[in-house]
């Protein structure tokens, strides 16, 4: 199984869809609320250069936004 976080906020909708597709997929993931945590957000703009969400983090790669089709091959979902 591959290792997946989500650094979301909780009034994100592409948030939302992101892990409305992990729960549909049954993909286990960690969730990370940078609006909350401060170290979160640190760590988010390290990976991923910038503020917006969801960023997504797969094994080390990372994707920002919800983009279905990138996620399906990210994760090997077909």
């Amino acid at each position: 199984m591959k290792s997946v976080t989500i650094y979301s906020t909780p009034t994100c909708s592409y948030c939302r869809a992101a892990k409305a597709f992990f729960k549909d997929n049954n993909v286990t993931y960690q969730e990370k609320d940078v609006a909350g945590d401060v170290a979160a957000r640190d760590e988010m703009i390290i990976k991923s250069h910038q503020m917006g969400v969801p960023v997504i983090d797969i094994d080390g790669s990372v994707t920002v936004g919800f983009d279905e089709s990138r996620l399906r091959e990210m994760l090997e979902i077909k």
